[in-house]
């Protein structure tokens, strides 16, 4: 194996698995699908319908006990609301904290995660699909480029200088993301981004907000719209 993938099923990776199958096959690329407590189960249905379409081996990973006390309103446990508000409307109210969608440093454990797993395979780089938007105001601190420089270079030199970590859209936008994934045919009709675990997307949380922007920026409908 060459890389690995953080596959959440989402738009970003999904668009990272497209780029790491374009640069190194299919065979040579193993994709990371993690439970984390959330309070459903779309997205890791997204991650093994795009892997299956990709033709890349998936491996399932269960961290869901770390975050068995924390109020994150992704999780199951939570009895938090997950907000209706796009990010920028939720991050006025948080006095510069992260957004309460935000799991308590679930990069950096899925990384160091991962980091294990991609050793214990021979890969030499881990791709993760941090974007700007993400980042922003802090909403989700371990988003921005400076988290990712910082656990690059830890997995670097933890792993004897064999593992780095490529985070191709950190400095880009969401709309950004969608376009790569459009010039290389990403099958986006097969992924989830919505924290809600309905049939159709809710439309109104932040990263269903973010992610129809994304489409629309680039002249195109959010093919789970359209469905």
């Amino acid at each position: 194996m060459k890389a690995l993938v953080l596959c959440s099923g989402g738009v970003d990776s999904a668009t990272c698995l497209a780029m790491a199958v374009d640069k190194y096959g299919a065979q040579e690329v193993l994709a990371l699908a993690v439970y984390y407590g959330q309070k459903h189960q779309k997205e890791l249905q997204a991650a093994e319908k795009i892997t299956e379409y990709y033709h890349v081996k998936l491996q399932k990973l269960d961290l869901s006990v770390i975050f068995a006390n924390s109020d994150c309103s992704l999780l199951a446990h939570a009895e938090t609301e997950i907000p209706k508000e796009s990010y920028a409307e939720q991050l006025r109210n948080t006095d510069g904290k992260p957004v309460s969608t935000y799991v308590p440093f679930r990069n950096g454990l899925f990384l160091a995660s991962a980091a294990s797993i991609a050793l214990s395979h021979n890969c030499e780089v881990i791709y993760y699909g941090a974007h700007s938007d993400d980042a922003a105001g802090n909403a989700y601190p371990d988003c921005s480029d400076a988290f990712h420089q910082a656990m690059n270079q830890a997995i670097y030199l933890g792993s004897g200088n064999q593992l780095w970590i490529e985070a191709p859209f950190v400095n880009l936008t969401k709309a950004d993301v969608v376009k790569k994934g459009i010039a290389l045919g990403v099958p986006y009709e097969l992924t989830w981004s919505c924290y809600e675990g309905s049939d159709k997307p809710c439309g109104v949380c932040g990263t269903c907000r973010d992610r129809i922007s994304a489409f629309e920026a680039n002249g195109v409908t959010d093919p789970l719209i359209k469905s």
